[in-house]
This record gives C-alpha cells, sequence and structure tokens, in this order.
C-alpha cells in the first residue's frame, strides 16, 4: 500500500474541477482543485505536491506560464497537461519545457485516472531509485558488498571483527552468494589492505599446474621450467590469499597446504630451501567441509587449521529483502555499461523478483538483470515471459529446493537445469552460472559417474 499522493488539479471551469473531486471521491489520494493558477502555484510554493494537473487555456495565467513557474521551482515535481484540440501543437511545446505528459479534451475520467497512477507510480519508483543509490553508496564504500538485512548486518559485523586480525577464515556458501566479495571485504577493512589479494581457483588447475602456481618452481625443475618463477603464495606474502574451491584439492596437495598454513613457509618445486612467508588464508568451499572431514573426503588438520573463523553466506532466498537494493546496483551498473536510459522493473515484476528461489543466486540476479538491460527498449524493464522463474499452473514459483535438499544435490539440480534451458551449450551453460568452462566438465562428470 502506497501513501496518499497530493494532487493539485488546476482549471479555471469549475464544473471541471467538480466532476474531477466527484470522481476521486474515496480514493487513496488527496486532492486539491484551483481555479485560479496564481493560486494554485502559491499553494504549491507554500505545501508542495506529488502532481499538478493544469488546464492549458486559461486567463491571467496560462497552464505554459504555470508549468514554467512550477518548474523554476521544483524541477522534478510532475505536471499533467489538459488540451484541446485546436492546442495540441501547445500541449507538445509544453512537453518540451518539461511536462510529464498530456491529456485531449474531451477526456474520459477514467483514462485521466490510469494517466495519474501511471504517473504517480513512476514518481514513486524514482523516489526509491534515490534512496537505494543512497544507501547502495554508503554500503559500497564500506564492505564492497550490498544488502541491508538481518542477514547481511551479521555478515558485515563478524567482518569488522575479524578484519583487523590476521586469522584463517573459511567462508561457506551456494554457489553466487558473494563468498570472494566477503574476503575481499575481509582484506580491505583490514590494517594490510595495501598488501596483495591472490585468488586461487582450486578447481579450474590440474594438480601438477596448480603445484606450481602456488609454490613456484626453479628453473630446470621440470620441461618447460625455462626460469625461476615466485609462486602465488610468496607473492601474496603481507597479504591474504583466497582459496576458492577449496574442497576440490586432492588429498596430497592438501597435505602440502596444511604445511604451508602452519609453518608460514613454501618451497618451490626443484628446490630443498624453504622460504618464509607471511600470509593469512581465507578459503571458499560450496560444500559443508565439516561434512566432508566427517566423510573422510578431507583432511581434519587442514579444515582445523583453517576453520579459525566460519562465515556461513546466506543464500539470496534467505535475504529477499535485498532484492530491491540488489537490482538496483545492478540496473546502475548496466545501464551505465550499456548507455541505457533505465529506471528499474515495473511493480509486477518485483513482485515476481522478489518471489523466486534464486538457486543461483545474487549472480543469477545479477545475470537476469544485464539480460535484460541489453534489450531494454524504454526506461521500464519488465520481465521476459520465458524467464525460468515463471510462474506455474498453482500460480506458486517452482523451486529446487521444494524438498530441502542438501547443498551438493542443490547445486546439481541448478547446473542441470540451466544445461537444458540453454540446450546443452556446456560454454554457455558456464558463462550463465560464472564458473570456469573446466569446472563444469568436471562436475558433469562427476554427476556421470554417480549415475
Amino acid at each position: 500500500m502506497h501513501d496518499p499522493a497530493n494532487i493539485l488539479f488546476v482549471d479555471d471551469d469549475p464544473r471541471a474541477g467538480e466532476l474531477f473531486l466527484r470522481f476521486c471521491e474515496g480514493g487513496p489520494n488527496q486532492v486539491r482543485v484551483f481555479r485560479d493558477p496564481a493560486e494554485a502555484l502559491a499553494h504549491f510554493k507554500a505545501e508542495g505536491a506529488d502532481l499538478i494537473i493544469t488546464d492549458l487555456a486559461m486567463p491571467n495565467m496560462s497552464g505554459m506560464e504555470l508549468l514554467s513557474a512550477v518548474r523554476a521551482h521544483d524541477p522534478d515535481v510532475p505536471v499533467i497537461i489538459i488540451t484541446g484540440y485546436s492546442t495540441v501543437d501547445s500541449a507538445i511545446e509544453a512537453l518540451r519545457l518539461g511536462a510529464t505528459d498530456f491529456i485531449k479534451k474531451p477526456y474520459d475520467t477514467d483514462e485521466l485516472l490510469v494517466l495519474i497512477e501511471r504517473t504517480l507510480e513512476g514518481v514513486r519508483l524514482r523516489r526509491e531509485n534515490r534512496l537505494l543509490r543512497r544507501q547502495l553508496k554508503d554500503e559500497r564504500l564500506r564492505y564492497g558488498m550490498v544488502g541491508r538485512g538481518e542477514a547481511m548486518e551479521g555478515i558485515y559485523r563478524v567482518i569488522d571483527k575479524v578484519a583487523d586480525i590476521r586469522c584463517n577464515v573459511i567462508i561457506e556458501g551456494e554457489s553466487g552468494t558473494g563468498k570472494e566479495l566477503v574476503a575481499r571485504a575481509i582484506h580491505n577493512q583490514g590494517p594490510d589492505a595495501e598488501k596483495p589479494f591472490v585468488v586461487i581457483d582450486c578447481g579450474a588447475l590440474n594438480e601438477t599446474l596448480l603445484e606450481s602456481e602456488l609454490f613456484g618452481h626453479e628453473k630446470g625443475a621440470f620441461t618447460g621450467a625455462s626460469h625461476t618463477k615466485a609462486g602465488l603464495l610468496e607473492s601474496a606474502s603481507g597479504g591474504t590469499v583466497f582459496l576458492d574451491e577449496i574442497c576440490n584439492v586432492s588429498d596430497a596437495m592438501q597435505v602440502k597446504l596444511l604445511r604451508v598454513v602452519q609453518e608460514q613457509q613454501v618451497v618451490r618445486v626443484g628446490s630443498v630451501r624453504p622460504i618464509a612467508i607471511d600470509v593469512r588464508f581465507i578459503a571458499a568451499t560450496n560444500r559443508n567441509l565439516e561434512a566432508m572431514v566427517e566423510a573422510g573426503e578431507f583432511r581434519h588438520d587442514l579444515y582445523h587449521r583453517l576453520n579459525v573463523v566460519k562465515i556461513v553466506m546466506p543464500p539470496l532466498r534467505a535475504r529477499r529483502e535485498d532484492i530491491p537494493v540488489l537490482l538496483q546496483a545492478f540496473v546502475e551498473e548496466f545501464a551505465g555499461r550499456y548507455h541505457r536510459q533505465v529506471d528499474g522493473f515495473d511493480a509486477q515484476s518485483l513482485e515476481r523478483l522478489q518471489a523466486y528461489d534464486w538457486p543461483g543466486n545474487v549472480r543469477e540476479l545479477r545475470n537476469l538483470v544485464e539480460r535484460h538491460i541489453a534489450l531494454a527498449d524504454g526506461p521500464q524493464l519488465h520481465l521476459d515471459p520465458q524467464w525460468p522463474g515463471a510462474v506455474d499452473a498453482q500460480g506458486t514459483t517452482p523451486a529446487l529446493d521444494a524438498d530441502e535438499p542438501d547443498l551438493a544435490t542443490l547445486e546439481r539440480r541448478y547446473i542441470l537445469k540451466t544445461l537444458e534451458r540453454l540446450g546443452g551449450n556446456r560454454e554457455q551453460t558456464a558463462r550463465a552460472l560464472g564458473i570456469n568452462k573446466s569446472t563444469l566438465w568436471r562436475k558433469l562428470q562427476q554427476y556421470e559417474q554417480a549415475e
């Protein structure tokens, strides 16, 4: 339910004002009728208004003169011009001078009320956008993330507590929840923000390449090692190493990582000389590492070394109150990138977006906004009817987690659903999911073996 809007109706014809009052009686808005434009202008300057509707042809002060005076005082308040057929050119001139819209006499009152509601909806959308922009600016300046709901406030509190101490952190959460953003926020809020923040995607490299990338190598250590190379762990000394998809690291590599985490030393491939480093480790996973430890799939000693503090990222369906501000952030990002004049989604689309379960979380929402802005043909966005979040026959949104599956099962369903939607195209699927093609290939191989 929206707050009542204050509407000023200006027409020197008393019958027009009486008819408008009668038609608005019992409605949600507050209406004031004026026969004298000067009196209406004085009231507007003193009290303001959400919308002004004015006739164009009036004695003493025309609707055009009233529009100019209103615009001098307030460049944003919407103004609807009422015009006769003989003055349509003047109405078009009024639009050029800042009128929001116009309607021709004789007009149908229902038609005018539809125009009023459409105009007020635009006003509400712009106001909400301004508020969201202010909130976005404050949040982004501090954490580089968007969200002000209770779930995200809890994440921010943990970030503030651990940023100043160089303890290791595990971040768990579904794909697309923003685990790397949290890792960056911890690093950027700390005293070593100017030091390196190195991202290592443990799922994108095979074990041989991963070892070389992490630890570096000496010249001649293996075929193709034509020069000595410092590893990423060595290069990150003084800063933070973000181990993404730590759950995909082999047992042998876990042993080597454990030694680095415990001793803060690395040994390059082809060397026996340890090199001291000073690194904070932040590891991320879309699986439950504690359950993997219990199942013998992850080393308990490495887990406990990394698990000084654990942060569990909430899925987007658990923080629906943040969807409007996330939408605004992505609309601004892609409208600027693609040079589109876009305000946001219409009210019905917003309701559907907030009702959807978002198995791909914030990444899926971001991709949806980018796609709609790339194809936008006007300032207001409307959801693609082919969007997979369309309601089913019962009027509810199909949920991948209706039977409360575990995290791995939910991820499998989402990946396979996306692959099916994109006609089996793996390259497009990886892009839509925001993961590497090699990561997608490996997961699909796992699913085939499990079957």
